[in-house]
């Protein structure tokens, strides 16, 4: 291992600057900025990491934009153990005493290691470095004779806690960043569900229109409905005096009614008197003995209604007649039985 030897003036050179390094800042508080870490921080106030943690009680190397960091009230200041420093020299440079130095970093010996660091208070917060003797000089002298190998180690170790620092920076952004989209991911989701939950009310209150709305026509077609058979139900009630005069006025007796279709085997479906009843379906026609109800005639049938005598058949003799019907279905649900008849005319 190469060593440099410097001179005395050398020295005072290198002390002067630690002292300056060393000193705690009092220019009260910082304004954190933008790609700010606590190495550059600490660099800019002539302060270590850690005083600054302890000033601003800080558990973490992290910090954020627009932070304010104490600055003023920092009172411990760090030495870095040179080449041949002893307790008593370091408490000859700032003005404490050896007993201070070893109860501020939990010393046993006085035994110390190059590149161990030391707390050092101070009253004010600033370096006291006292004026050191004649018999002094020969420690000084040994002091500034660190090896190149030690200055570009403290460099490395410096570089090495800026790169740790800005790393945890970087975290403690892209932290924050992921947590503030995942905040606009959960209020997205909760504008569409609440809009979803809108388009179901709004659905259902379109459902429940509509249902409102069929159920009034239903309730207007079936009011109508009624309406229209209370007036046929009147008029026939009306119509009924008028037929009852005429009955009244007829020939009433009680036959043996059987009914029949136009569409049976071997019927022409054309009357004794020409009615073509495949033609008409729905014409009320019996068939009647003409010996005793005039062909022509108008007769009304209880439970058939007003018909007209225009057909005669084989079977029908004496008190009989036969109904015509539209379907051989409506023929053998008519059957056979006895009903009472007025021939009108």
């Amino acid at each position: 291992m190469k060593k440099f030897i410097f001179t005395l003036g050398t020295t005072a050179i290198l002390s002067a600057g630690f002292v300056g390094a060393a000193s705690a800042s009092t220019s009260g508080t910082y304004h954190v900025e933008k790609g700010d870490t606590l190495w550059k921080v600490a660099q800019k106030h002539s302060v270590s990491v850690d005083e600054l943690k302890d000033a601003n009680n800080l558990t973490s190397n992290i910090i954020y934009p627009n932070q304010e960091l104490n600055v003023a009230t920092i009172k411990e200041m760090t030495h870095k153990v040179q080449q041949g420093n002893t307790l008593w020299s370091i408490s000859q440079q700032y003005g404490v005493t050896v007993d201070q130095i070893k109860e501020w970093n939990g010393l046993k010996s006085d035994l110390i290691y190059p590149g161990e660091q030391l707390k050092i208070q101070s009253p004010n917060g600033q370096a006291q470095q006292s004026s050191p003797s004649v018999a002094q000089a020969a420690p000084e002298a040994q002091q500034a004779q660190a090896p190149a190998e030690q200055t570009q180690e403290e460099q490395q170790q410096a570089q090495a806690e800026q790169t740790q620092e800005e790393q945890q920076q970087a975290q403690a952004e892209q932290a924050q960043k992921e947590q503030q989209q995942a905040q606009a991911e959960q209020a997205q989701k909760e504008q569409q569900q609440a809009q979803a939950e809108q388009a179901q009310k709004e659905q259902q209150q379109a459902q429940a229109a509509q249902a409102q709305k069929e159920q009034q026509q239903a309730q207007a077609e079936q009011a109508q409905k009624e309406q229209q058979q209370a007036q046929a139900e009147q008029a026939q009630k009306q119509q009924q005096p008028a037929e009852s005069s005429q009955q009244a006025n007829g020939k009433s007796m009680t036959v043996e009614a059987t009914a029949y279709t136009a569409n049976c085997a071997g019927c022409s479906g054309t009357t004794a008197t020409g009615v073509d009843l495949k033609a008409n379906p729905n014409q009320k026609v019996i068939a009647v003995d003409p010996s005793v109800i005039p062909l022509g005639s108008k007769v009304y049938v209880e439970g058939y209604g007003e018909a007209v005598a225009a057909d005669t058949g084989g079977a029908i003799k004496g008190n009989r007649i036969d109904v015509f019907v539209p379907s051989e279905g409506d023929a053998q649900q008519f059957g056979r039985k006895s009903v009472k008849i007025t021939v009108m005319n």
